[in-house]
Order: C-alpha cells, then sequence, then structure tokens
C-alpha cells in the first residue's frame, strides 16, 4: 500500500539546490567537494585539491583564502541550502503525515542532486577533532534534525502516527536517507524518489503481510 500523495507535491526542482560561480571556481569546488567526501576534511590538504586542479596553491588562495573557507563554502552553504528547501516543502505540506513524507523526498533529492556534499557534510560529523566548521556544521544538522522530530511529534498528537519515542523514530528514517548515498546508483533501476516511496511504505505500514481470512 503506497503513501497517498498531494494533488501538487513539492520535491522537485532539485538542479538549484546550490549557487554556481565562475567557471574556476566551480572547478575547484567540485573538485574539493569530492576530496572531502571520500577523505573527510581532515584527511584533504590545500595542496590535494590544488594538485587535483592543476593549479599552484597560490592561485588556489586567491579563491579561498584557506581551507575553511573552502570548507564552508561546500558543506555549511550545502545544509543551509538543504534546510531551507526541506523547510519550505514541510511548510507547504498539508498535513503532519505528509510534512514527514515531504522532509524524506526533498532530503533525498537534494542528495540525489549533489552526492559528494551531501557525503562531505556526512563527513564532518566523523572529524576526530572539534574544529569550527565541525562545530558550525553540527549545529545546522541539528537544526535539520529537530525539524524531523516536530513533524514526527505532531504526527503522533493528530493520531496519524502511533505513540513511539520520536527520537528514535527520526534516527530511524535518517538513517534510511544517510545509507543510501552509498549504495544507490542513480543510473539503477530505481530513481532515488521511488526508493524513498518504499522506504516509506515500509516505515508507514510494516513488512508483515496481513492476516489470511
Amino acid at each position: 500500500m503506497a503513501t497517498s500523495r498531494p494533488a501538487e507535491d513539492t520535491a522537485t526542482e532539485t538542479d538549484s539546490f546550490r549557487p554556481r560561480v565562475d567557471n574556476r571556481q566551480e572547478q575547484i569546488i567540485g573538485i574539493a567537494c569530492r576530496l572531502f567526501a571520500r577523505r573527510g576534511y581532515e584527511g584533504t590538504s590545500l595542496r590535494d585539491i590544488a594538485e587535483e586542479a592543476k593549479i599552484t596553491k597560490a592561485a588556489l588562495y586567491y579563491h579561498f583564502p584557506n581551507k575553511e573557507a573552502l570548507y564552508h563554502r561546500i558543506v555549511l552553504d550545502s545544509l543551509q541550502a538543504l534546510i531551507y528547501h526541506v523547510r519550505a516543502a514541510v511548510d507547504l505540506a498539508p498535513t503532519p503525515l505528509e510534512k514527514v513524507r515531504q522532509f524524506m523526498l526533498v532530503s533525498a533529492e537534494f542528495m540525489d542532486a549533489d552526492r559528494d556534499s551531501w557525503m562531505a557534510g556526512s563527513n564532518a560529523f566523523w572529524m576526530g577533532a572539534e574544529s569550527e566548521p565541525r562545530t558550525l556544521a553540527v549545529a545546522l544538522r541539528n537544526e535539520y534534525e529537530a525539524m524531523l522530530r516536530t513533524c514526527i511529534s505532531d504526527a503522533i498528537n493528530s493520531g496519524e502516527f502511533r505513540k513511539s519515542n520520536v527520537a528514535m523514530t527520526g534516527r530511524f528514517l535518517l538513517s534510511a536517507l544517510n545509507q543510501i548515498s552509498r549504495w544507490h546508483n542513480p543510473k539503477g533501476a530505481m530513481t532515488i524518489r521511488e526508493v524513498i516511496e518504499q522506504y516509506l511504505d515500509m516505515a508507514l505500514h510494516g513488512l508483515q503481510a496481513p492476516a489470511k481470512a
């Protein structure tokens, strides 16, 4: 049994989540994003980025004075954009259940639009040492997760969800989102939206078959 859909869906237009800049900065951001996603913040140096971009460190400094500024541009701007787009979709949803659904769909499509920035942001939360970028990223992550918990709590209070531990329910739903980028093939048989629809169906209606009459 699939989840119900409103006449209009707000989980659209994923190609404009992150603003673009001039070609050189866009190239640097793309390379840094890929390296941050694969190696983490601490495992990536400005020298690595400059070498990959085939420019000198001095040329890299012209665009970004330090690694923190580049990281801020990629990860923190991406997290802020994620919150903006998800909140806009959630605010337009007519019911608490639909708010949860839109949160999941828009988040997944945001991730699908720029997987490297999603992975770079995810890696930020596993840094060994505290840093200003990590502190800022964690604050934004907490704001994002609190939005989902509010949607879940409202769905419980409205009777659309059965009573459950709100924080645990949020972790369950977020764990599905966080793992998709590690296995989903965008050229595969299912789109990211179809995957989330199936996840929501399993989460909302369970896996157990109805009892036979």
